[in-house]
């Protein structure tokens, strides 16, 4: 049984980034690092899938006639799948392991990728999206935990750090790639996911090739459940979704509804720069992990939720003014505020949660950022479909501003309070 922090207070929140990460042998740190980066691969490879559709709405739009409303109801059909696959993936790898569960989701992101090149109709987008959704829901939850399982405890922040980094990574060059391909190829739905599922079928090779045990959950309870942790862990999941959710909320209304801004901000349907303003969102979820990894949770969390409220500050002036330089910068601080929560919401599962109940945590993390992020921007689609855009984004953003200032009250409250370290409930 590993005792709890003997330190208290805000000093013992901020040491949390720097728990358990003694070097080890330079001989085995060599051997850490290469499994700890192959396995993210995996992570990275799902995730470009996540958001590579981006570019592609306007042009499915002309082509079946939807309106913004359908398109944020497209895209929460991926939330959907993704809600389904948390309740039950992370628990089943935490009882036989993670690659049984791993594999099955690479394969159901190809399936995704081939329904997407195909797709005529609203009902095909949205099957894709919901295979999309489900592939994502396994890879957030077990491939995120299977890279901090294989960093082991001497190595927990910087595994931490390749499965934060891996997945906005892939986020953003989804969208990027996408954009690029989509304004050079003559049968741009077709290419792209075909390119996608080569990158797929790679990263099932390096999934084949890494050593993964299975973590040794004991088999009480039901399969299917809300994701849940030991009780002793629950505040600092709590701390990363305050942080995690209006972070993520807010990258997915830019995802979901950004392409229709910018067309009626700059009048331009070039898809280009939709996926280009996607993948500077994600680059600055990116880097600002890399940026803040010496800092201690408190401030990473504090400045994740100081993020979201400026990026719908700017947000809400760019509709205003008609700004797209502005739409721009709020897309980009809201990348990293997603980042930050997702950072800092990791880095306390990886330091305080027992490995068998990991992914688990993982995914009650995320169920915790993605319900608001399904529901809150279908509303505003609907919304700007009744009153404009404008409107809509104006009452989005307050609403993540206030979502922000009680997130900090919270993570100010209660980030005082001691870390407990993994136990064995």
């Amino acid at each position: 049984m590993a005792a709890s922090s003997g330190t208290s207070g805000v000093d013992t929140l901020r040491s949390v980034p720097e728990a358990r990460s003694v070097r080890t042998a330079a001989t085995g740190g060599g051997a850490a690092r290469w499994k700890i980066w192959l396995a993210a691969w995996p992570v990275t490879g799902v995730f470009v899938l996540s958001n590579m559709p981006t570019p592609l709405y306007p042009l499915w739009k002309q082509r079946m006639g939807f309106s913004s409303g359908t398109m944020t109801i497209i895209f929460a059909c991926y939330i959907v799948g993704l809600l389904a696959a948390l309740m039950v993936a992370g628990r089943l790898s935490d009882r036989i392991g993670r690659k049984p569960v791993l594999l099955p989701g690479l394969l159901l992101a190809v399936a995704a990728c081939a329904t997407f090149a195909t797709a005529s109709s609203v009902l095909e987008l949205a099957v894709a999206r919901l295979l999309t959704g489900i592939a994502i829901g396994i890879t957030v939850s077990v491939g995120m935990a299977a890279v901090v399982d294989l960093g082991g405890a001497s190595w927990v922040r910087q595994a931490t750090l390749a499965a934060s980094t891996a997945m906005v990574l892939g986020a953003g060059l989804g969208p990027l790639s996408a954009g690029i391909l989509s304004q050079t190829l003559p049968e741009p739905t077709v290419a792209i996911f075909l390119v996608e599922i080569v990158l797929l079928l790679s990263a099932v090779v390096a999934m084949l090739c890494l050593p993964l045990p299975r973590p040794g959950a004991d088999a009480n309870g039901g399969w299917l459940r809300l994701p849940s942790v030991p009780t002793r862990n629950r505040v600092q999941v709590a701390l990363g979704i305050a942080v995690f959710a209006p972070g993520i909320t807010s990258t997915s209304f830019v995802l979901s509804l950004g392409p229709s801004l910018l067309a009626d901000l700059l009048a331009t349907h070039n898809r280009l720069v939709a996926g280009g303003m996607a993948f500077m969102m994600f680059a600055a979820a990116t880097g600002v992990q890399f940026a803040v990894r010496r800092l201690g949770v408190r401030s990473i969390l504090l400045g994740g939720l100081v993020s979201t409220a400026a990026s719908m500050a700017a947000l809400i002036l760019a509709v205003h003014v008609s700004s797209a330089t502005l739409l721009i910068v709020a897309a980009v601080l809201a990348g990293a505020a997603q980042g930050l929560g997702q950072f800092g919401g990791l880095s306390l599962i990886g330091v305080a949660v027992p490995p068998h109940r990991r992914a688990e945590a993982n995914a009650a993390l995320n169920v915790g950022g993605y319900v608001p992020a399904a529901l809150l921007p279908v509303t505003a689609g609907y919304l700007g479909d009744a009153v404009g855009m404008t409107t809509s984004s104006t009452i989005f953003g307050a609403a993540m501003i206030a979502m922000a200032a009680a997130g900090a009250a919270f993570v100010g409250i209660r980030g005082r309070e001691p870390i407990n370290t993994a136990s064995p409930e």
